[in-house]
């Protein structure tokens, strides 16, 4: 494929999808990163698209929301990473929240097999996940049909969670970054989420590092909000990303990073030679409380750092 093709069709993904990772434009036109991160900077240059953490958005400084065809083909991978390690949270006979979203769903599929567990959702495609599960109660709230991505919304389903008191909640969106926390770009979405929020005794967000750097128009959950991150590793160069990490760890969120990103040296669409899931060792500063570390998602406890997790951050940072 010529240079004026990938950058053409480059251009239509973008376009189509709001935002789309350079590991996905790569594997769709079927070069390197490397080379399509040159045909990135060269449309940048045109204004015809912005550069954003490891990957390209439509220029204007705020991404639109994809629809969710769009969506369930971005960074499947690393959802499915995420998602492993959100359901290793979840406890037997506990009671929680999920919104809306295509990584929200994948969480769902996974949570089938937990017995006792009570899921409160405004999404039908969560709901649709839990439905044959065994052991497993579904409560939906109320509210208005938004088609483009099945969810409820609207003063029926903020409503419906008035009174309401989980554990957790587990919660999507279009962007995250240190300075507003995580936003999406409609508002009925981003109020159910609020209310979700202020449902939950603690907030975990789940987004793949295509989100991170990004920022939407609407805010659903402040970075002082959130209690846990769970992503995906950054790729290499992705030094928006690495930085976004850091600056939330120092806000006393913890990050937990799946596994999922390529092995070093990996060729193709970029997915291939999976790592096992892991934590990431950023040091994490809680609010009045003490320093801490994630470990293995089996064994999440509180640690000291040291040495090793300074490097550890450092090297993300390099990347």
């Amino acid at each position: 494929m010529f240079a004026a093709e990938r950058r053409q069709l480059i251009l239509e993904m973008v376009r189509a999808n709001g935002a789309v990772s350079l590991r996905e434009l790569a594997r769709v036109v079927q070069t390197s990163e490397v080379t399509v991160r040159r045909d990135v900077r060269a449309l940048e240059a045109e204004g015809l698209l912005d550069r954003r953490h490891g990957g390209a958005v439509l220029p204007g400084g705020f991404t639109r929301e994809s629809g969710f065809p769009q969506k369930s083909h971005l960074a499947t991978a690393e959802k499915t990473a995420i998602a492993d390690v959100a359901a290793s949270l979840v406890e037997e006979g506990e009671a929680i929240v999920v919104g809306a979203g295509t990584t929200t769903q994948e969480l769902a599929r996974r949570l089938a097999r937990v017995p006792g567990l009570t899921v409160v959702t405004n999404s039908l495609l969560v709901a649709q996940a839990l439905a044959h599960a065994n052991r497993v109660e579904v409560v939906m709230t109320g509210g208005t049909l938004r088609g483009s991505n099945y969810a409820l919304v609207g003063s029926g389903a903020e409503q419906s969670l008035q009174g309401l008191r989980v554990s957790r909640a587990f919660l999507s969106g279009s962007g995250l970054t240190a300075e507003r926390g995580l936003s999406t770009s409609n508002m009925l979405s981003a109020s159910v989420d609020r209310a979700l929020v202020q449902a939950a005794a603690e907030v975990v967000v789940l987004a793949d590092h295509t989100k991170l750097g990004t920022d939407t128009m609407f805010q659903t959950v402040p970075t002082d909000v959130m209690t846990r991150l769970v992503t995906d590793e950054p790729p290499p160069h992705d030094d928006r990303a690495g930085t976004e990490l850091q600056a939330l760890a120092d806000q006393g969120v913890q990050i937990t990073v799946a596994g999922g990103a390529a092995a070093p040296g990996a060729s193709g669409d970029g997915m291939a030679g999976r790592r096992p899931r892991r934590e990431s060792p950023l040091p994490v500063q809680r609010r009045g409380g003490p320093t801490a570390q994630l470990r293995s998602a089996g064994a999440l406890h509180d640690a000291q750092p040291g040495e090793r997790e300074r490097a550890r951050v450092a090297d993300l940072r390099r990347r």
